[in-house]
């Protein structure tokens, strides 16, 4: 079917094109893939990118990559999935790298910390707008907003770790579920009912091509090949290096993140944060917030921040003893970004061969719901966290008004004005810049 009418060359200029243009988080992403595949190019029609769309927001992990890769597979096999999922992340990841080495060899000049230092409360503001956003989509029953309260409070005060909110968020959800199924009603992505269809080639009635069809065998040799790929590199690893050295133990807490990233990257954050940050002391909590404040300026999916975090780790921590600094950042944060995408990938050509045969409505469960809302408040504490390192100095023991009134602007530029973030972080690292030199 669409191979026949789109060339694994265009699909592989086009995938490259979007890997360098796609800023804006998820909602960005996904926007410029249903403007450019559905309404210029036609190559897939609104009804399919929807129905692949609501798969991939069922699943841990960035939905635009995953998107992305659907969409990839779906038109050229299991070929143009990987082409399509590696393009999406391959350019941001070679440009937070090279962010990472300027970042460690430039970082402590006055004009870096100036810009940093409008950033920073610019990067709270992001956080709390994305509670906000999340929470506005959510949060549409007392019980849900129940959940949200009780997973800030958990991390916060008592200093649950991550994974234990999901868990108990998902079992109130379940359990919920079964006497108030009501709470957990939340709308999927639907097309406009009453736009004009316009033919695609890859249409709502165009046949399944064979490579979509489900089989119980194909999934069993997908998940098999899926955990050998991870398996064999987590095995390799171990066995250069050892199962408590950096680089071992990066790829085995990354994979665990993958599968954590339920309601988006900012809600893994707060987990990577207790890990990098709290558990394994691998970079500072200012490293992180300059981390997450380049990650949101770049192209590609914002959970890439891992990538600067990783390298960031093992340049700090010489993941390569024998290798030069940069090498070892490099080492460190290609087995984080390895490890994060690799279930994507396998969730993505385990999944969608079974809901392209079923064509059936798809609902986020109860559990997902009850995860969702449980994030809310984990991104509710990052942001509280961030802003406790950024408006209060500890030298002065004085509280930072101007990165206060920054971060108010940057909130109100997001929520009333509907201002991109990266045009935020542009125009707040320029107002740190600018007071640095008046004062």
């Amino acid at each position: 079917m669409a191979k026949k009418n789109i060339s694994l060359k265009q699909a592989f200029w086009y995938w490259l094109r979007l890997g360098f243009i796609s800023f804006g988080g998820p909602a960005g992403q996904i926007a410029i893939m249903h403007q450019e595949l559905v309404v210029e190019k036609r190559w897939i029609s609104e009804a399919r990118f929807l129905h692949a769309l609501n798969f991939c927001m069922l699943l841990p992990g960035p939905e635009a990559q995953q998107l992305a890769i659907y969409i990839g597979w779906l038109m050229h096999k299991t070929v143009g999935g990987l082409i399509a999922g590696l393009l999406f992340i391959l350019p941001s990841f070679f440009i937070l790298a090279g962010l990472g080495v300027m970042y460690m060899q430039y970082g402590d000049l006055p004009i870096i910390q100036s810009l940093f230092s409008g950033i920073k409360p610019a990067v709270v503001a992001i956080v709390l707008f994305a509670a906000y956003r999340i929470g506005t989509r959510i949060l549409k029953h007392p019980l849900l907003v129940l959940i949200a309260a009780l997973s800030f409070i958990g991390i916060l005060f008592f200093k649950l770790p991550f994974p234990l909110i999901v868990l108990l968020a998902a079992v109130i959800g379940w359990v919920a579920s079964h006497w108030l199924p009501q709470a957990f009603k939340t709308a999927p992505h639907k097309a406009d009912t009453h736009a004009e269809h316009l033919p695609a080639i890859i249409d709502d009635d165009t046949a399944i091509p064979d490579h979509a069809s489900y089989s119980p065998k194909h999934f069993i040799k997908t998940l098999t090949l899926g955990f050998l790929i991870g398996g064999s590199a987590f095995y390799l690893l171990v066995s250069a290096f050892g199962f408590d050295d950096l680089l071992s133990q990066t790829a085995l807490f990354f994979t665990k993140a993958a599968l954590l990233t339920f309601g988006g990257a900012y809600a893994v954050l707060p987990y990577v944060y207790q890990g990098a940050v709290e558990h394994y002391h691998w970079i500072t909590a200012t490293q992180m917030m300059d981390g997450l404040a380049l990650g949101e300026t770049t192209p590609g999916p914002l959970i890439m921040v891992i990538t600067f975090i990783s390298f960031v780790s093992g340049w700090v921590n010489h993941a390569l003893p024998l290798a030069p600094l940069w090498v070892s950042g490099l080492a460190s944060a290609g087995v984080a970004t390895f490890f994060t995408f690799l279930p994507s990938f396998v969730m993505i050509f385990l999944g969608a061969p079974f809901i392209e045969t079923t064509r059936s409505q798809l609902k986020l469960a109860a559990p997902l719901t009850a995860i969702t809302a449980a994030v809310v408040g984990v991104i509710l504490n990052l942001a509280v966290f961030f802003a406790l390192h950024t408006f209060w100095q500890e030298k002065t023991q004085q509280l930072n008004i101007a990165g206060l009134v920054i971060a108010g602007l940057a909130f109100i530029a997001l929520t009333k004005f509907k201002a991109n973030t990266l045009v935020v972080i542009i125009a707040s690292g320029l107002i740190g810049l600018a007071l640095a030199y008046l004062s």
